[in-house]
C-alpha cells in the first residue's frame, strides 16, 4: 500500500490567496482556509505545510482563454518561487475556470459566501483537478 502523502493548494491573488488541503490516498480536496495578501502570507503558508506535513505544493497557473501567459501569469512564478524551499514538490496545475466554478459551487448552496470563500473553492478545484490528473 502506497503511503499517503498531504497536498497543499495555493489560488494565488493579489489581495488573497485561497488554499485546500487534500492527501493522494483519499484524493479528495478540501477548502482550507484563506490568507491576506499582506507581506506574511509566506510565513501563513511555511506555518500550514509544517502544520500539515505536507509534502507537495500545488499552485494555480493562470492563463489566458488562448492558453498564454499573463501578467497574472508572472505574479504568480515569482510567488511561487518563494515557495521552493518549504516542500518536497512546488507543481503549477491550470486554473482555468477555477474561480467561475468555484462561485457557482457556491451560489449552488444557497448560503451566504464571502470572496475568500470563493478563493479557497477555487484552490479546492485545483487540487482535486490535479488529484484526477494523477489517477
Amino acid at each position: 500500500m502506497s503511503q499517503s502523502k498531504t497536498l497543499l493548494a495555493l489560488d494565488v491573488g493579489e489581495k488573497r490567496i485561497g488554499v485546500a488541503v487534500g492527501d493522494t490516498l483519499v484524493k479528495i480536496a478540501v477548502p482550507f482556509d484563506t490568507i491576506e495578501v499582506d507581506g506574511k502570507e509566506i510565513e501563513r503558508i511555511a506555518r500550514i505545510v509544517v502544520d500539515e506535513d505536507v509534502d507537495t505544493i500545488i499552485v494555480g497557473y493562470p492563463r489566458n482563454q488562448s492558453g498564454e501567459a499573463t501578467a497574472q501569469t508572472a505574479f504568480v512564478e515569482a510567488f511561487a518561487s518563494q515557495l521552493t524551499d518549504m516542500a518536497d514538490k512546488v507543481i503549477f496545475q491550470d486554473e482555468s475556470l477555477t474561480s467561475v466554478l468555484a462561485e457557482q459551487r457556491l451560489k449552488s448552496y444557497g448560503k451566504p459566501y464571502t470572496k475568500g470563500d470563493v478563493d479557497a473553492q477555487a484552490a479546492a478545484l485545483i487540487l482535486q483537478d490535479y488529484l484526477e490528473q494523477q489517477a
